[in-house]
């Protein structure tokens, strides 16, 4: 893959993260932007570590265990220090009683913590819901990409995903929180396996399947409609149909976005991407995302500022 290729999928990340730091900090309620920033970042991260998953799984001298390995150390020596800096961080000041909790964001179980109390408690860590869903998957993804029959990873992405929109259409006959909802693993599963199903895919070809063409437009029309419809007050069952489609229908949009941009997209949008600003501020998403928010939500506990409760809920992502 060119250095080009990659430059455009760096200022994607950059899209996606300023699409969360606007939602958070000029943004009107209702606005979607942070949500399908999230999504975004879910499906990047699910093709970006499919790839490299991929590239090892391919590579001469394969060891399953060597691999995993080198996987994780990689991850732990880029996530770990930002990420365990804030913390210590919050921890050292307490800030909104945060140490009481501090484990639970220390193993990375931020969303789970979050849906056992069904309330966003303490504010101020609660936009680490989204690293935990994804170190969830960074801890479990590569042993399938790197120990499943290769045969079968397509249709183990497919299988995830499948599950994925049955937890969907499941969840109201089970009277779980809203805020589980949201945060478990399986509501946010198929965003990230579909981004991998993509890498599965152009590792065999970069040709597009044929219904992809025929659904994009369709895809992007329902998904345009139905995100428009989550800023409207609606019956519980309209609602939690609003919500299925929300998840769904702009996931095959976003996957073609990651794919068009991995394999070099041309004119304005691709010099966009590639310029000097947006990659450097791609390559830094983790942190971009995880320090100013962190403030933002430090502000919101002054004395002065708006309570916690009627500020701009994280779920909404």
């Amino acid at each position: 893959m060119s250095l080009a290729r990659d430059r455009q999928l760096d200022g994607l990340r950059a899209v996606a993260v300023s699409m969360v730091l606007y939602h958070h900090f000029f943004a009107v309620d209702g606005s979607v932007l942070g949500h399908l920033g999230v999504r975004l970042f879910f499906v990047l991260s699910g093709f970006l570590i499919t790839r490299l998953l991929l590239d090892a799984r391919f590579s001469v001298g394969y060891q399953s265990g060597a691999a995993l390995k080198a996987f994780y150390l990689r991850r732990a020596l880029r996530i770990f220090p930002p990420y365990f800096a804030m913390l210590g961080f919050i921890w050292f000041v307490n800030l909104e009683g945060a140490r009481g909790s501090i484990k639970w964001h220390a193993l990375y179980l931020s969303n789970v913590w979050y849906a056992l109390r069904n309330e966003w408690t303490p504010w101020v860590l609660c936009h680490t819901w989204s690293l935990s869903i994804e170190e969830q998957f960074y801890i479990a993804w590569p042993l399938v990409i790197l120990l499943a029959p290769r045969r079968l990873m397509a249709p183990i992405c497919v299988a995830v995903i499948a599950f994925s929109l049955t937890y969907r259409f499941y969840w109201p006959f089970t009277g779980t929180p809203s805020l589980a909802r949201d945060l478990l693993p399986p509501a946010s599963v198929d965003a990230l396996v579909a981004g991998a199903l993509l890498a599965v895919h152009r590792r065999r070809t970069e040709c597009w399947p044929a219904w992809i063409g025929l659904s994009i437009v369709p895809l992007t029309a329902a998904a345009t409609i139905v995100l428009w419809l989550k800023s409207v007050p609606m019956a519980p069952v309209v609602e939690w149909l609003t919500w299925i489609g929300a998840e769904v229908f702009p996931v095959i949009p976003l996957v073609v976005l990651v794919g068009c941009c991995s394999s070099g997209v041309r004119g304005a949008f691709g010099r966009f991407l590639e310029r000097p600003s947006m990659t450097a501020v791609g390559r830094m998403s983790y942190g971009v995302y995880l320090f100013p928010l962190c403030c933002r939500w430090s502000s919101r506990l002054s004395p002065g500022s708006r309570s916690t409760s009627q500020s701009r809920a994280p779920a909404a992502l």
